[in-house]
């Protein structure tokens, strides 16, 4: 994977148009958990969500955003390591500029 700069990036809002403010996510134990959509940002031919559980200690996660057969925008987890790399990076581009003098 290529990296990506913040002028290539565009903000979206698929996942919050689809499914409102939050969404809820089942892990590989059945549990289901309930994550606010912080933000939402595509760049090349992807798109990516930017997610947050609830709680003081709760991190910030980043998926793939990718459209099922029905047309419905779905999570993915991010398993390459380079990918996830290059778009946290870029998301804390985007969220934290540079100063520039």
């Amino acid at each position: 994977m290529t990296e990506f700069s913040a002028d290539q990036a565009v903000w979206t809002s698929k996942l919050k148009e689809v499914y409102g403010e939050t969404v809820e996510l089942e892990d590989e134990q059945g549990k289901s958990s309930v994550y606010d959509i912080i933000a939402e940002f595509a760049v090349g031919d992807r798109a990516y969500a930017v997610l947050a559980g609830s709680g003081r200690a709760a991190e910030q996660e980043i998926l793939r955003i990718v459209v099922s057969p029905d047309g419905l925008p779905e999570l993915e987890s991010i398993m390459d390591d380079e990918e996830w790399e290059d778009i946290s990076e870029l998301y804390d581009e985007l969220t934290f500029p540079a100063d520039s003098e």
